[in-house]
């Protein structure tokens, strides 16, 4: 079983690895995942008791709450903290004084280590309240080393030598850096909680008696809505009015108004912008747009990528590591030297502050929750972290053509073979799920018995007891029928009854206005080749797609056939495939990433794919392989610097070239800069 339990006051990233090693230590967790920036937990548990045992644990870790899925955001006003580090200060400053005019040292020891006690009263409480959960089921190593305790031994150990000032320092430093890291914290988050906006909270519903206002929740598939001057969509729905002009800026990240006409699809979370208009509801609210993007950003930070995987072991490693170099230090060297202790405890106290792996635990994850958003943000849904590193490395690009390079939207251009051919067509194609068939959608057609789709072909159908057949050239061939091919670049459906071929209906669907353009981003953005994988004829696929800048046309393909050709794509690179359809699934298995047109797109292709393109806008695409590819870059920095600064730090505290408040600036430094490194994700991605 699995739950999403929704907290708040967990600000600290080495706070919630060491809550995550306190829930896996709980019997019967099969799998947890803690995310502090977006403050929840993911919890996989056996039963009732497991996750009774697991609520304890989350209420009564240091100040989290559990909170209700729909309670307000609390405001992070931060006063606590604000005020304990204005008390420390007041006694700081009077002692620094006092020991530069020499005045009792007494006095000096009581005001540094009453600043001592006004900044670290927090920090030394939760190690003595962590000591037992440590011990608890075994020894829980990231639970009792922990940035608390090596803070308190640092500082301590500074007051035991007689360094009081560096003891006072250490902890009114270490509490600025956790309060200007918990503001960084808060303001990233919020960026992304603003998501929340696209969610209307209420709708206007049409009835027989007149208007009434509901919950968008109430909204059903097929009813009337009114949308005024300003309101955002609550559900997306089918224009009835003539025209709307729709600001989409929230879906897709651009400035400007839509211009809708009568039948068109408007997508919740939009704003209406113009005079009040009618829609008829096509999805409830539940299943909209709005909904998904909410679901797949709050649900991402359960997929972690590698690097964030790597970091959360590599602090269980690193940490215990240099708290034992720290001792060895404090030790061995003083036992060749007179034992003369004070000289190196000095560069081990340094060790474990500059240990403290803040820095990498809180900007990896940051920087990828804020990659997830900005994508969010240009109407691409990513299902995790995971999914962005994939999409860093992506070097093939692979599309379906009908609905993902085309609008998807067919029509009945035109009949070779006169009414009957359309009304045999309409009959047979009125029984399938396939796209093609909304072209024959409301055509007069006399019922159709024994229909039967042949895949990738067409479909096979008893008319008035004549046996008929719908479908491709190829499906004709298969069946010994002569067939006259039409040429064009419209799609031909080729009719046959008893065996005799009758004649065609012509479908017409357009490009997407948009299709070279993306294309040709993608290109820029690194991706070394496009290909097409379609069931369609050579010919035709070849003429209709001859102004997109594609590498590769595969066409002619059945659905069995289109998988083999994508693991061909994939042995040349890390593959990306974007489709729209049921058949498209096993290529989306078969890929690397997988991206679903999210307004066109089956519910099959989206359960299957790693990426959802909201608002069916390839344009989407290019910002989001270029969003990929920064986020990565920012972690790989982050990690790169941190570790390097604090590898640094170390050696220099080695030959005792830095006091140990030095130590504590530098490794708050580290971890602030790493943070704002990471809010670089939160801006625009062109």
């Amino acid at each position: 079983m699995k739950k999403v339990i929704k907290i708040a006051n967990l600000d600290c990233a080495a706070c919630a690895a060491e809550l995550q090693e306190e829930l896996e230590a709980i019997s019967g967790v099969t799998e947890v995942s803690v995310d502090f920036v977006g403050q929840r937990v993911d919890l996989g548990y056996e039963n009732a008791e497991t996750l009774e045992k697991a609520v304890y644990a989350i209420s009564h870790f240091e100040e989290v709450e559990i909170v209700d899925g729909n309670a307000p955001q609390k405001k992070d006003r931060h006063l606590k903290e604000i005020l304990s580090i204005a008390v420390s200060l007041a006694l700081f400053v009077p002692a620094l004084v006092c020991q530069l005019l020499s005045v009792n040292q007494w006095v000096c020891f009581g005001l540094y280590l009453g600043a001592f006690v006004a900044a670290g009263w927090s920090v030394v409480r939760a190690v003595f309240r962590n000591i037992p959960k440590a011990f608890r089921g075994g020894i829980h190593l990231g639970l009792l080393l922990d940035e608390n305790l090596l803070m308190t031994v640092a500082a301590v150990g500074a007051f035991a030598i007689g360094e009081n000032l560096e003891g006072a320092v250490v902890m009114i430093l270490y509490q600025i850096g956790e309060l200007l890291q918990s503001i960084a914290v808060g303001s990233s988050r919020k960026s992304i909680t603003r998501l929340m906006e696209l969610k209307s909270e209420s709708a206007i519903r049409i009835t027989a008696e007149g208007q009434e206002e509901i919950s968008p929740d109430e909204l059903c598939a097929g009813d009337e809505i009114l949308l005024r001057k300003g309101d955002r969509v609550p559900a997306d729905c089918r224009l009835l009015s003539a025209s709307a002009s729709i600001d989409a800026k929230s879906m897709t990240g651009e400035a400007y108004f839509k211009e809708l006409r009568a039948g068109d699809e408007l997508l919740s979370g939009c704003i209406n912008a113009g005079e009040a208009v009618r829609a008829k509801v096509v999805r409830p609210a539940s299943e909209s747009a709005a909904a998904k993007i909410l679901e797949l950003v709050e649900n991402s930070a359960s997929k972690k990528a590698k690097p964030e995987k790597f970091i959360t072991k590599f602090a269980r490693i690193y940490t215990p590591i240099v708290v034992l170099l720290a001792v060895i230090v404090a030790v061995v060297p003083p036992l060749f030297q007179g034992y003369n202790f004070r000289e190196w405890l000095i560069p081990a106290l340094n060790f474990l502050v500059i240990s403290c792996p803040c820095a990498l635990i809180i900007s990896v994850p940051l920087t990828y929750f804020s990659g997830v958003g900005s994508l969010a943000r240009c109407g691409v849904l990513a299902k995790g972290a995971v999914c962005l590193d994939a999409l860093a490395g992506v070097k093939v690009a692979a599309f379906d053509k009908t609905g993902t390079l085309t609008e998807g939207r067919f029509s009945v251009a035109k009949t070779n073979g006169g009414a009957h051919v359309l009304a045999l067509a309409a009959a047979a194609e009125q029984n399938s799920s396939h796209p093609l068939a909304q072209a024959f959608a409301g055509l007069a057609a006399e019922p159709a018995e024994a229909c039967e789709e042949i895949a990738g072909m067409g479909l096979s159908a008893t008319v008035k007891g004549k046996k008929v057949l719908v479908g491709s050239l190829r499906l004709m061939r298969e069946h010994g029928i002569s067939v006259e091919e039409v040429q064009g670049d419209r799609l031909a459906v080729y009719v046959a009854e008893e065996g005799k071929f009758l004649g065609s209906v012509e479908i017409e669907d357009w490009l997407r206005p948009e299709a070279a353009t993306a294309l040709a981003e993608l290109k820029k953005a690194g991706v070394e080749k496009l290909a097409v994988l379609t069931g369609d004829t050579r010919a035709r696929a070849e003429r209709s797609l001859q102004s997109l800048p594609l590498d590769e046309i595969h066409a002619e393909l059945l659905p069995a056939q289109k998988p083999e050709r994508a693991a061909e794509l994939k042995a040349q690179g890390k593959l990306l495939y974007v489709g729209d359809g049921i058949n498209d699934t096993p290529v989306m298995t078969e890929s690397d990433v997988a991206v679903a047109m999210g307004g066109l797109g089956s519910d099959a292709a989206i359960e299957a794919s790693d990426f959802v393109l909201a608002t069916d806008n390839l344009s989407a695409l290019p910002r989001a392989v270029k969003g990929a590819k920064k986020t990565r870059k920012i972690v790989v920095e982050n990690i790169v610097f941190s570790i390097a600064v604090k590898v640094a730090l170390m050696a220099l505290s080695l030959f005792g070239w830095i006091p140990l408040w030095a130590a504590v600036l530098g490794d708050t430094g580290v971890m602030l800069l790493a943070v704002l490194n990471s809010m670089r994700m939160r801006r625009k991605i062109k």
